[in-house]
């Protein structure tokens, strides 16, 4: 921006500033990979508007649809590699929540090149053939495993690739846990136009980026990578969470039919390790009711299940072939009942609790465990999207001053 400016007159420089400002102020944004519209919910609750959002899913955009009903015109239905640049509106920031299937450690690791993950570079074309209407800022967010996919290389190319775009980043990781009941890592992007960076505060020298929200392998990632262009911003501390799984469970009555039948109860138990087992015993010995989680994962060739009885789930996982599919233990009594998390439980442990559910168990699961915490999108929009915007905003001169 110096350099365009650079080359105006004044009564150019007075125009180009009153222009530039109008369009930072408004909190707007795109959503690129909607999925069901957390990443909307979570901005909304901090003043954003979303003019324009994307997805490919049809299971998906059912959701969002009835849960956005009244702003259906803002949603594509287009594959993001087809995506017209012009059919996305100007806006002031950006969002991509891309595919994870070749990133996750769950997955097979084929990375940005993978069938799904190099959706990616879908949105970096997007980006690139705005031109002057890039949006100043970007929020891209995807798993840990983001970090390490190829050795580091998937994401140092994700980076270097925003930086050509003409951004500056910086990153940081958080877990749900912070807000909700759900144990839930996601590694966040912040992508600020180069535009910028010299108006607004000095970023964080790299030597101090170490913290909670940047552990060790996110900051030795940083320093090493110095040909990255890097914006690192202090982050203030992380909130302590207030609620417990127990918070947001439902409780059937003990007839209803969402609880398995004691014989389907009785082969989980017997699928514990004895370690988890004891844990499941000593709830069972209590006089009271306590909850746990339950995830059923191959060992050595058999499945075994894994008891967590922290007050915390695990997290939430698309239910793809029937696995993934968290399972709500209630223990207590001498009695043990075990049953699916239900989708409004799903919902409460993505901090969107009044969600819009109208579509069957399978797809909200599906749609729930693919998507992002709210209250997390909440904490980046007021603690770090909204100062910045603000900072960049009074770089400019005050509306009265128009002609």
């Amino acid at each position: 921006m110096l350099v365009q400016v650079h080359h105006l007159t004044a009564e150019g420089v007075t125009r180009y500033f009153q222009r530039e400002r109008s369009r930072l102020l408004p909190r707007t944004a795109a959503e690129f990979f909607c999925g069901i519209g957390l990443v909307r919910m979570g901005l909304e609750r901090s003043g954003w508007r979303v003019l324009f959002a994307n997805d490919i899913d049809p299971q998906k955009r059912e959701m969002y649809e009835a849960e956005f009903e009244k702003d259906r015109g803002a949603l594509s239905h287009e594959d993001v590699h087809l995506l017209r640049a012009e059919d996305v509106p100007t806006v002031s920031l950006a969002t991509a929540s891309f595919p994870c299937n070749d990133l996750s450690l769950a997955g097979a690791r084929d990375g940005l090149k993978g069938k799904h993950s190099s959706a990616f570079w879908g949105f970096v074309r997007v980006l690139e053939q705005m031109e002057g209407r890039r949006p100043p800022l970007l929020l891209v967010e995807n798993v840990t495993g983001f970090l390490t996919s190829h050795g580091g290389q998937d994401f140092s190319d994700a980076l270097l690739a925003l930086n050509r775009l003409g951004y500056w980043v910086d990153a940081f990781i958080l877990d749900a846990a912070r807000f909700v009941p759900q144990s839930r890592q996601r590694l966040f992007i912040v992508g600020i136009s180069r535009d910028w960076v010299g108006l607004v505060p000095t970023p964080e020298p790299l030597v101090f980026c170490e913290s909670e929200a940047r552990p060790a392998a996110l900051a030795q990632f940083m320093l090493s990578h110095q040909d990255i262009q890097w914006y690192v911003r202090q982050l203030p501390p992380l909130p302590t969470r207030t609620l417990l799984l127990e918070d947001v469970i439902e409780d059937p009555p003990p007839q209803s039919t969402e609880w398995w039948t004691e014989d389907r109860a009785d082969y989980l138990y017997k699928q514990l390790s004895p370690r988890h087992k004891k844990l499941a015993g000593a709830m069972m010995a209590g006089n009271k009711w306590r909850y746990g989680t339950v995830f059923r994962r191959i060992r050595n060739g058999r499945s075994m299940a894994e008891l967590r009885v922290d007050g915390i789930a695990g997290c939430l996982r698309t239910p793809r072939g029937g696995s993934g599919r968290q399972i709500v233990v209630k223990a207590g009594k001498g009695k043990f009942y075990a049953r699916l998390l239900t989708p409004r439980e799903c919902a409460r442990l993505m901090g969107a609790d009044e969600f819009t559910i109208t579509v069957p168990l399978n797809q909200a699961l599906f749609g729930f465990g693919d998507a992002v915490c709210v209250p997390a999108i909440g904490w980046i929009a007021t603690n770090y999207l909204n100062p910045l915007l603000e900072e960049m905003s009074s770089c400019f001169p005050p509306a009265s001053h128009r002609s």
